[in-house]
C-alpha cells in the first residue's frame, strides 16, 4: 500500500529494479496538449523517464481537445496496451470510454488532474500535486504579505479543468477568512500566456489601471507572465504596485521572481515520471487496491 506522499529517490531506485524483472509494458498516454511551460517540460520527462524503466510509451497530443484524448483513449484499447494514463483536458465526460477501458481489462491511471466520475473503480489511481493545497498557499502567503487586506484579480485557468476549479477553491478558502480580502475580477486566460496577457489588459481597463487592486493570482506562471507583459506596456511596475502569485514555477517565472517582477510561485513538478511510472509497474506486476489519491508534494517559492 504506498502512502499519500512519496520520496522520488526511494521509489526511483525500487522501480528501476523493478523494470528490469518485469521486461517492457507498453503504456499509452494521452497528455492534455503542449500549452505553456510546464505541460512541455511535463511531456519530456514522462517520455524520457520512460526509457529509464524500460517502458513503451505509446504518446498522444490532445492539443486540448476532450475529443482528441477520447479517440487516444480508443486507439490504445484496440492497441492491447498494457495500461493507459490520461491527464484529462476536463474532469466530466469520461464515464463511457473508462468502462471500455475496464471492460477490456486495461488499467487507467490518471495524472496531473482529475476527473469525476460516479464509479471510482473506472480508474485505479490519481497521481498528482494537490492543486486545491496550492491554491491554499497561493492565498496563505497573499493573506501574509497583504497583512490580509487585498482586492485581487484572478486568471483562471481553462474552464472545466481540474487545476482552475482546485486552485481557485483553495485560494477562496484561505482568503475567505479575512474580510478586507476578496476578489474583484476574474476571467480566464486559458492557461496561456497570451490569454493571460489579454485578461490583464482586460482588467487594467476595467480598474482604471487597476486602481486599488493588490495583487494578480494567476493559476499558472504563464498567465502570470501574460500578466506581467501587460503591466509593464501599462506604465505599471509588477511586483511593487501589485502583488504577484501564481503556480507552476517554471523557469521564466524563476527569472521574474529573481527581477522583482514576481512576488511568489508554488511549485508544480514537471519531472513526475519518477513518481507516476513505479506505481503503474508495480500495480502490473501485482494488481492490488491502492488509494484512489497519490499525491506528489508542492512547494512555495518567493522572490525574498
Amino acid at each position: 500500500m504506498y502512502s499519500k506522499h512519496l520520496i522520488g529517490g526511494a521509489i526511483f531506485a525500487a522501480a528501476t529494479i523493478l523494470a528490469g524483472a518485469a521486461g517492457a509494458q507498453t503504456i499509452g498516454f494521452s497528455q492534455v496538449g503542449s500549452e505553456g511551460d510546464w505541460r512541455p517540460a511535463f511531456s519530456a520527462n514522462m517520455q524520457e523517464t520512460a526509457k529509464e524503466y524500460g517502458v513503451d510509451l505509446k504518446f498522444a497530443n490532445a492539443q486540448g481537445k476532450q475529443e482528441e484524448q477520447l479517440r487516444a483513449v480508443r486507439a490504445f484499447i484496440a492497441q492491447g496496451v498494457n495500461a493507459i494514463v490520461i491527464a484529462p483536458v476536463v474532469v466530466t465526460g469520461w464515464d463511457q470510454v473508462l468502462r471500455e477501458a475496464k471492460e477490456a481489462k486495461i488499467p487507467v491511471f490518471l495524472v496531473d488532474r482529475d476527473v469525476d466520475v460516479a464509479d471510482k473503480s473506472l480508474y485505479v489511481t490519481r497521481i498528482s500535486a494537490d492543486f486545491n493545497l496550492e491554491g491554499k498557499l497561493a492565498g496563505a502567503w497573499l493573506a501574509a504579505a497583504s497583512k490580509g487586506t487585498c482586492k485581487v484579480v484572478e486568471l483562471q485557468g481553462t474552464v472545466g479543468s481540474a487545476p482552475a476549479i482546485e486552485r481557485k477553491k483553495g485560494f477562496e478558502a484561505v482568503i475567505g477568512d479575512f474580510p478586507a480580502m476578496e476578489i474583484v475580477a476574474t476571467q480566464s486566460g486559458d492557461f496561456t500566456t497570451e490569454g493571460g496577457k489579454k485578461v490583464m489588459e482586460a482588467f487594467i481597463k476595467s480598474t482604471n489601471n487597476l486602481d486599488g487592486v493588490c495583487a494578480s493570482f494567476a493559476h499558472n506562471d504563464n498567465m502570470q507572465l501574460g500578466a506581467i507583459q501587460a503591466m509593464k506596456e501599462a506604465g505599471l511596475t509588477p511586483g511593487k504596485d501589485v502583488l504577484m502569485v501564481s503556480v507552476d514555477y517554471v523557469p521564466a517565472i524563476k527569472e521574474a521572481l529573481a527581477a522583482g517582477a514576481a512576488n511568489a510561485s508554488v511549485e508544480l513538478r514537471s519531472a513526475v515520471g519518477g513518481f507516476i511510472y513505479p506505481v503503474i509497474l508495480d500495480y502490473l506486476k501485482s494488481p492490488t487496491e491502492l488509494p484512489k489519491w497519490i499525491v506528489i508534494p508542492s512547494d512555495l517559492h518567493t522572490a525574498n
